[in-house]
């Protein structure tokens, strides 16, 4: 399947269920916290397996569930549709960094595996297109399995969620920057490749003191991508 230069292959979904296997760990707790928060929040197990599957936004899932309420008006659900909108703002940079890699394929079939474009995928598709991978297979074998993995272990999390009165009491809120800074350990390339995480962080924690909401990670992301592109003409 695919052009010969541009491949999607069944090997190629093998490597990237392989590639992603290490992540799994990762994106079993952070399932499992999330399921803990929804049924925290109330939410039936049909409800949140749902968001799950079809939402599928992570970090998002959990942010929205902070503004959950038992009832809704339609300025609730635009503000959280606006937030959430804020937070999922960063895969725009990260599809657009795999765009030349992406643009030798239909559209068709970018935007199925695009619905299970992740965090996870974006490191992993990285690496692979710099060591000059080219197989798209990867990241649609990598997507798929990830995708799965975080529906079914949004179960036991719902279950716990049930059992537990306040989940952050084992630390579940401790999730999410554990799991995003393991993620980026894999594209260590050097100090000086190092200045633009550096800069985003630095500017994200700043804006969030001085700016309420998640504007941060907007204007952290928007930094550090400037640097790395005068990095990059720099060298």
């Amino acid at each position: 399947m695919g052009h010969a230069a541009f491949p999607v292959s069944a090997a190629g979904m093998l490597l990237g269920i392989r590639r992603v296997s290490v992540l799994m760990p990762g994106v079993i707790i952070f399932a499992v916290a999330f399921g803990a928060a929804a049924s925290a929040k109330g939410l039936s197990l049909f409800e949140t397996l749902l968001m799950s599957a079809l939402v599928y936004g992570g970090i998002s899932q959990l942010i929205a569930l902070e503004l959950w309420r038992p009832e809704w008006s339609w300025g609730g659900i635009v503000a959280l549709a606006a937030l959430t909108a804020t937070v999922n703002a960063r895969m725009v940079l990260q599809g657009a960094s795999l765009q030349p890699w992406f643009a030798h394929y239909p559209k068709s079939l970018n935007a199925f595996h695009l619905f299970f474009f992740t965090d996870a995928n974006w490191v992993i598709g990285t690496r692979y297109h710099t060591e000059g991978g080219r197989d798209l297979g990867v990241l649609i074998g990598a997507g798929l399995a990830l995708w799965l993995v975080w529906i079914l272990f949004t179960i036991p999390g719902h279950a716990l969620g049930a059992l537990m009165a306040d989940p952050r009491r084992l630390g579940i809120d401790l999730v999410l920057p554990i799991f995003f800074a393991a993620m980026i350990v894999p594209l260590w390339r050097g100090k000086r490749a190092a200045v633009p995480w550096l800069v985003a962080g630095i500017v994200a924690l700043v804006t969030s003191k001085l700016v309420d909401g998640y504007a941060f990670i907007i204007v952290g992301s928007l930094s550090g991508a400037l640097v790395g592109a005068f990095t990059d003409d720099a060298a």
